[in-house]
């Protein structure tokens, strides 16, 4: 498939390299370590970080933030121990996400349906703070009236908090990348 000249936006890798996260962008000299240790790589083929920064680099924003395959990265962190060069694709690509957000590309529901982030069902919290215990990243918060808030930009899709909330107030979609994995194993 070529690329037309409509389709690079030559500012588009400074506009990631000027996004915290995406500051190391530039330093990736593409040895494909990343790729190789990426778990979500090795079960869906066509996620590979190599070819995600590449494209970064190319200047393909609008294939970049429209692709579902930018929802794939779990945020697991393999990619950045055996980078030689700590680029940190991990971060890159939560740069970007926060980019397709904040250019409207893609919504909180989207997110939701997509399944890349758990949400509260306000009637069925009992405020019992076990999603606020358990969160590694400190997500989940009891607002003003007392039951637990989900913010989209910062929940990491884990699901922790929906496997551990008492009252199953909590909800997740399934992913369509953890459809492919599951039919991959």
């Amino acid at each position: 498939m070529a690329i037309t000249n409509k389709e690079i936006n030559a500012s588009f890798g400074a506009e990631v390299t000027a996004l915290p996260g995406g500051e190391h962008l530039n330093s990736c000299f593409s040895c494909g370590a990343c790729s190789g240790a990426c778990p979500v790589s090795q079960a869906i083929p066509e996620f590979d970080p190599r070819k995600i920064i590449h494209m970064v680099r190319m200047g393909l924003k609008d294939q970049v933030l429209q692709a579902d395959l930018l929802w794939y990265c779990s945020q697991c962190q393999s990619c950045v121990f055996v980078c030689p060069q700590n680029v940190r694709f991990a971060a890159i690509m939560s740069a970007i996400q926060k980019m397709a957000m904040k250019e409207g590309i893609i919504t909180e529901d989207d997110l939701r349906d997509k399944g890349k982030i758990a949400w509260v069902e306000r009637d069925q919290c009992v405020s019992c703070l076990t999603c606020v215990r358990v969160c590694p990243f400190e997500v989940p918060v009891i607002d003003d009236k007392g039951v637990a808030f989900i913010n989209a930009e910062t929940c990491r899709g884990c699901g922790i908090c929906v496997s551990e909330c008492p009252a199953r107030a909590i909800k997740q979609n399934q992913g369509e990348d953890e459809r492919l994995i599951a039919a991959a194993g």
